[in-house]
């Protein structure tokens, strides 16, 4: 460790290795045997004080760290600050105004024959920001096209020369050591410590040079939105009692404080162990877009710009919001289907997106080589915004609505309180908090291990590069739109009258910050930057000098290299966490500035409605369990931060951290024979091989290699009998005195009789379908709950938080790692399986929705006659460690009928035909129960007054705008999946939400949600598939009969066919 003095009135600073480790320094003097100097004194001793800084090395040049809070712009300091090295005496220096050294980049370098390139000058951290780092006084940045482009400026040199020439004191200066705005590239930040990004000395770039004038960064420039420090009276200020805490000051954190006091709610307090900003949102290159690959969080992407576009306004703090558009460029045929599958994707949402050609791509970005373009994929309004601005004009609206932010305040003790509160424990004191919010950014692990949750986090290290002055830039006429070239994997913005671009190396050779996770981040860890390294970028840099020549002659000002922090799958994890009462996460953004709006508004109306306002699974914390390791989340971190640009394909699969400890007893079984795919952890087949097939993931966005088996596969249910494994089912046991009650308020269908099972649902408030299960009563008062793999602990927290809600006296508990569960479906599944068991599988005996306890073979399982494939089947629930010799009995009994395996993906096509309705795609927390065709599983007029009855009298009442609807549709090559934009009389209607191809039919099949006017069955509507609408008509469903509703019908002497 060092020390280093400051002179808090002055500002000035000097450090050094030889300081005495302990020694109380109480006025502005430094050992003489420590600087050599003719004065080591200051004017403003009173006021100087000691920091820590961590100790860092490989510098080879001495820095002057001049903080200017009370330079004037019309006369220099009297007072000097002290630059000083260890034995070799020390240099007088006199500062110059800030408008000068922010435009010589803020650094003095200080060159020195005796000087060992070990001895170690830092730059420091301060705790609070100074405001000569945010520059000079905010204005609202110039518009473009700027009218006074073409204002001479005195070169940032010869102004700050000019500066020093007026000193008074300037004569004592040793010429032959000081050098302004040398630095190559200049590379200071505010208030933090800065390794050496590039030295001096360092080799030029190839075409990019090291720039020699170096401006600021972006992101520490002249500060568009300068927080107002708060009031004396504030800082002084606490409270006991909170209704939510949040711990973190990033952008996201702030983001929330802001939504929650704005919406009305009382003492919302907000955390930060050292300063706001502090982390990965000072750094962030601060970009914003409307686009996103998935479907929900363009909803996200959405929010945060129109906050941005009139936060502004609201809270008088400027944020700096630029948005000249941006363009992802297509060089390769491939690149160009996926614009056309995304296109699809985005039509029913409110965003604006477009294919655009290569002269218009010209046209908007003259700089570009085009040699290569095919399209590029065009958002209006997408554009930049200074993250620093932002984090602070959220925080004035914060404070205007009431909330209390508190820095620097860490966190150090959390304790759960049996009434579901929380005690907040800090130096300042202790809050009682109704809810906790973890939004800690890369220190959200250390959080959670305070209540022993180990959230899957990791930190990686992200470059981007700053640019000088490039004149082909400062003469062009509007503001150049963000360039993503996914090739060559970098996103490129203009950076005042300069660029800046930022690459995504591969996981071979990003750098992840493991370290931080073995052994936690290092205390004091705030405003800081690793270590740059331009070979690990350097393929991305020589792709961007072919893309955009202009890089080539471009000099360097800045390459920055700070934390982020990835989970597993790149996604943020936002929401409650299952396990503990009231303990919320905002946690693991990647790209936390263009989620922080949205994600703020998003968990403070789930908090203040006590349910989502639309679905976000994708984000929901219990994605993840006790499977993701540490080792799972690095493997994935890499994988996914690797990945940020390849083509996104549906069905897409991902290999890194494969297989988790939670794999089937059937995997080392099936895992040679089959396309595995993941779903929570586990491994699941998603297609089996046949002989001479293709046996490679090839992702395509048509038809490809799997198309021919998976109809194998459904031949083999349909006319005879398959096997499917069926283990990642979430599993919940439930039972006690109140077991019946409990389920009755949570599910709007009634309670199966014991020996039964049914389809029930659980609803939010507003009447929204917020879960599927079945529900087998299997013993008086004692209930098995199963639920998707995907939605097992997000089921489980909310069944747990009513129990604890209502006062519930019952045991839940998840024994989802300790059953297996094997499919057997088909005409002939009842045959296999009677020669196996001694029970009675007749129809008559083992009626449709009937559960009871058999033994297989000997292998004791509990049977429910019910089959996600619409065909006679049943579903066998057995210990894990019992799969293989199950499976193995089960196959050798079926040889005679043919028995077969099938997977999830044939699966899906047959419950297709059968209009069956799958949670997450056509009903979710965007839809009602009624517009989904589920009104034969809600039952209203049931006593019990179940979660959202009252709601969903009234949307019955007030009639449907929407219903789904089964569509039929003649393709070639390209079959739906969901999420695809329905078109009718040349606009979009609607979307569908699942879909596949009707191997029975030959024709492709979609569930899609229209106006309730175009749903009648014979309608003609539209659906888009990679950019061709294909003619689609509204089907009487189900398409295909269950097996169940063929028996009756030819009971009845009806028709028992399609």
């Amino acid at each position: 460790m060092r020390r280093l003095m400051v002179d808090r009135t002055y500002k000035g600073v000097a450090v050094c290795n030889q300081f005495p480790s302990k020694q109380p320094w109480e006025k502005c003097r430094m050992s003489r045997s420590c600087l050599e100097a003719e004065s080591a004194s200051c004017s403003h001793a009173s006021e100087s004080r000691l920091l820590r800084i961590p100790e860092q090395t490989n510098h080879r040049a001495w820095f002057l760290y001049c903080i200017l809070e009370h330079c004037s712009s019309q006369a220099l300091p009297t007072c000097n600050c002290l630059l000083g090295k260890p034995r070799h005496g020390a240099v007088r220096i006199p500062c110059p105004r800030p408008e000068s050294l922010a435009e010589a980049g803020a650094g003095l370098a200080l060159e020195s024959p005796g000087a060992s390139s070990e001895a170690g000058w830092v730059f420091p951290r301060f705790p609070e920001t100074p405001s000569w780092s945010r520059g000079s006084p905010a204005r609202e940045p110039a518009p473009w096209p700027r009218e006074d482009r073409g204002a001479a400026r005195p070169a940032p040199r010869a102004q700050a020369a000019a500066d020093l020439s007026r000193c008074p004191r300037s004569a004592t200066l040793r010429p032959a050591m000081l050098r302004l705005a040398m630095l190559r590239p200049a590379t200071l930040r505010p208030a933090m410590l800065l390794p050496a990004t590039l030295r001096p000395g360092a080799p030029r770039l190839q075409g990019l040079g090291l720039g020699r004038s170096p401006r600021r960064p972006r992101s520490v420039r002249a500060r568009e939105g300068e927080e107002k420090p708060p009031l004396s009276a504030e800082r002084w200020k606490w409270k006991d009692k909170a209704e939510t805490v949040i711990i973190g000051g990033g952008c996201v954190g702030v983001s929330l404080a802001y939504h929650l006091a704005k919406a009305g709610m009382k003492d919302v307090v907000l955390l930060e162990k050292s300063e706001l900003t502090a982390g990965s949102t000072w750094h962030a290159a601060g970009l914003t877009t409307y686009f996103h690959p998935g479907i929900n969080l363009k909803k996200i992407h959405f929010d945060s710009i129109k906050l941005y576009e009139k936060l502004e306004e609201e809270t008088g703090q400027v944020v700096g919001f630029h948005q000249p558009g941006s363009i992802r460029i297509a060089t390769t045929p491939v690149r160009v289907d996926e614009f056309k599958y995304q296109m699809t994707r985005t039509g029913w949402h409110a965003t604006e997106q477009y294919i655009i050609g290569p002269e218009k791509i010209q046209e908007m970005f003259p700089l570009l080589n085009m040699n290569k373009v095919l399209a590029g994929l065009y958002n209006p309004g997408d554009g930049h915004i200074d993250p620093y601005s932002l984090t602070m004009a959220l925080a004035a609206g914060a404070r205007k609505y009431g909330a209390l932010l508190k820095y620097p305040t860490p966190v150090t003790s959390l304790r759960p309180r049996s009434d579901g509160t929380w005690d907040v424990e800090t130096p300042q004191g202790s809050v009682r908090a109704n809810r906790i919010v973890n939004a800690a950014g890369f220190w959200a692990r250390e959080v959670g291990k305070m209540i022993g949750l180990e959230h899957p986090l990791i930190p990686v290290q992200h470059q981007y590069v700053v640019t000088a002055t490039i004149p082909e830039v400062k003469a062009l006429k509007r503001e150049l739109p963000v360039l993503r070239d996914l090739e060559g994997s970098y996103y490129l913005r203009q950076e005042r009258d300069g660029l800046l671009f930022g690459p995504y190396e591969s996981q071979e050779k990003m750098k992840v910050q493991d370290s931080w996770v073995t052994s936690g981040v290092p205390a004091g860890f705030g405003k800081e930057l690793f270590e740059s390294d331009l070979d690990r970028i350097m393929e991305h840099v020589e792709a961007a000098m072919e893309m955009v020549p202009v890089l080539r002659t471009a000099d360097i000002i800045n390459v920055v290299n700070g934390p982020i922090t990835y989970s597993p799958d790149i996604l943020p994890m936002v929401g409650p966490h299952q396990g503990l009462r009231n303990y919320w996460v905002a946690i693991g953004f990647g790209y936390g500035i263009i989620h922080a709006g949205g994600v703020g508004k998003y968990l403070s109306d789930w908090i203040l409605h006590g349910e989502p306002p639309f679905d976000l699974i994708e984000l929901d914390p219990n994605r993840y369990g006790k499977w993701t390791t540490t080792q799972y989340t690095e493997a994935k971190a890499r994988e996914s931060y690797g990945f940020n640009n390849i083509v996104g394909y549906p069905k897409e699969e991902r290999f890194a951290g494969r297989p988790t400890e939670r794999v089937s007893g059937l995997y080392k079984t099936l895992g040679s024979k089959c396309s595995m795919g993941f779903h929570a952890g586990w491994e699941q087949p998603h297609w089996f091989y046949t002989p001479g097939q293709d046996t490679q993931y090839r992702p395509s966005f048509r038809r490809t290699n799997w198309f021919e088996p998976v109809g194998s596969e459904y031949k083999q249910v349909m006319q005879r009998v398959g096997v499917i494994d069926l283990s990642p089912f979430g599993k919940f046991n439930i039972k006690g005195q109140d077991s019946i009650k409990l389920l009755d308020h949570l599910f709007a269908n009634v309670i199966p009789k014991v020996g039964f099972t049914n389809i029930s649902h659980m609803l939010t408030p507003k009447g929204r379908v917020y879960a599927e299960l079945t529900v087998s009563h299997q013993s008086p008062g004692e209930f098995l709950l199963i639920t998707g793999s995907g939605s097992e602990l997000h089921d489980l927290r909310w069944i747990e938080e009513e129990a604890v809600k209502g006062g519930y006296d019952v045991e839940i508990k998840n024994i989802t790692d300790e059953l297996g569960v094997l499919g057997v479906a088909g005409p002939h599944a009842r045959k296999v399986l009677q020669k196996l068991t001694s029970g009675d599988l007749s129809d008559d005996v083992f009626k449709f929705l009937q559960t009871k306890s058999l033994k297989v073979s000997n292998i004791p399982v509990t049977a429910v006659r019910i089959s996600y494939t619409g065909e006679l089947g049943w579903e066998l629930y057995h210990r894990r460690e019992d799969s293989e010799a199950l499976y193995d009995v089960i196959m050798s009994a079926g040889q005679e009928e043919g028995i077969g395996n099938f997977g999830t993906y044939a699966m899906n096509a047959l419950r297709l035909e059968k209009a069956f309705r799958a949670w997450g795609s056509e009903m979710n927390c965007d839809t009602n129960p009624l517009e989904a065709g589920l009104e034969y599983f809600i039952k209203l007029n049931k006593p019990a007054d179940f979660i959202g009855k009252q709601a969903l009298k009234q949307i019955k009442d007030q009639g449907l705008r929407r219903k789904l609807v089964c569509l039929t549709l003649a393709t070639d090559d390209v079959d739906p999946e969901g999420n695809e934009s329905i078109w009718y009389k040349g606009k979009v209607v609607g979307n569908t939400t699942s879909g596949s191809y009707s191997y029975s039919i030959q024709k492709s099949l979609a569930f899609a949600y229209v106006p309730i006017e175009l749903s009648k069955v014979g309608q003609q509507v539209e659906v888009e598939l990679l950019g061709k609408h294909y003619p689609a008509v509204v089907i009487q469903e189900p398409l295909v009969l269950t097996e169940p509703t063929r028996n009756r019908l030819q009971k009845k002497g009806g028709k028992g066919t399609i």
